[in-house]
C-alpha cells in the first residue's frame, strides 16, 4: 500500500515554503502579541477525575474521504463545549482533510475550552501560526520527525505557552518521544502508512508510559465500552473525530461517549 504519511508531508512541505513566502516568519511573530491568551490544555485533563473527551472538529480524511456534508466547524465546536468536550480538536490540514486554520480562529472566538491545532506540524513556523490563531496545543507527530527537530519544536511550543502533544503510533518511537520529557503523548491507534485501526494498540503502550506522563489514545474509539476501556486502563484522554462526526445528533453522542 502507498505510504500516506509519506506522501503528506511532501505536500506539506510545499506548503509551508509558499506560505514562508507570502508572509516570513519574523512578519508572523509580530502578531503573537495580539493572540488570544492561552487556555491550559493539559492542565484541563489533568483536573478531569474521569477520562477526558477531545473532540474533533474533522470534515474529511483521505482514510474516510468526506466525513460530514452540513459542515459548519463553529456550531460544531459549540456542540461539543456544551455536551461536555474537555478540549476541541482542530484540523486544519486543507489538501487531504479539508480543513483550515481559519476554523480554528473562528472557534477560538465561539468557545473557552482549550484547543489543540491538529496537523502535520514539521516547521517552527506551523507552531507560530498555531498560536496566532489562537490553539492551546499543537500536535507533534514522531513518526514524522527526527527527535532533534522533535525536541526543536516541542520547546518552541512550551516557550509561547502552549502544550505540545506528541502522538506516536510505532512503539520503536516510544524513546524518541519520552526523551523531550512530553507532558502528554498521545498513541495513534491508526497506522499513519495503512490507515489500519487496533484500540488495544493504546492499552498496549499505557503499560510503558509512566503515570506521570499524561496519556491520549486516539482514533477507533466509538463507544461508552471503548472509551471504558480506556479509563479502566489509566488512559487520560480520547480524542474522537469521526465517529461523532458522522452523528446526526453530534450533542446527543457526546453525552453517550461520555455516559452522561
Amino acid at each position: 500500500m502507498e505510504d500516506i504519511l509519506e506522501r503528506i508531508m511532501a505536500h506539506k512541505l510545499g506548503e509551508i515554503a509558499a506560505a514562508k513566502t507570502r508572509r516570513p516568519l519574523a512578519e508572523l511573530e509580530r502578531q503573537l502579541s495580539d493572540a488570544p491568551p492561552v487556555t491550559g490544555f493539559a492542565a484541563a485533563i489533568r483536573n478531569n477525575p474521569k477520562i477526558s473527551l477531545i473532540a474533533e472538529v474533522k470534515r474529511a480524511s483521505p482514510s474516510a474521504g468526506l466525513i460530514r456534508n452540513d459542515f459548519d466547524p463553529v456550531a460544531i465546536a459549540r456542540t461539543y463545549e456544551g455536551a461536555g468536550a474537555t478540549c476541541i480538536s482542530v484540523l486544519t490540514d486543507e489538501h487531504f482533510f479539508q480543513g483550515h486554520l481559519d476554523s480554528l480562529k473562528a472557534i477560538r472566538a465561539a468557545v473557552s475550552v482549550p484547543l489543540l491545532r491538529k496537523d502535520f506540524v514539521l516547521d517552527e513556523y506551523q507552531v507560530v501560526e498555531a498560536r496566532v490563531a489562537g490553539a492551546d496545543a499543537v500536535l507533534l507527530i514522531a513518526e514524522c520527525l527526527a527527535e532533534a527537530t522533535l525536541r526543536l519544536l516541542h520547546d518552541r511550543i512550551v516557550s509561547l505557552g502552549m502544550t505540545p502533544l506528541v502522538e506516536l503510533h510505532e512503539a520503536e518511537n516510544l524513546d524518541k518521544v519520552l526523551n523531550v520529557s512530553p507532558t502528554l503523548v498521545g498513541v495513534n491507534n491508526r497506522n499513519l502508512k495503512t490507515f489500519e485501526v487496533d484500540l488495544d494498540h493504546t492499552l498496549r503502550m499505557r503499560e510503558r508510559i509512566g503515570q506521570d506522563v499524561l496519556l491520549v489514545g486516539e482514533s477507533g474509539i466509538r463507544s461508552r465500552a471503548d472509551a471504558l476501556r480506556l479509563e479502566q486502563a489509566g488512559v487520560n484522554a480520547m480524542l474522537v473525530g469521526e465517529s461523532l462526526m458522522r452523528q446526526a445528533d453530534i450533542d446527543r453522542a457526546v453525552r453517550e461517549l461520555l455516559g452522561n
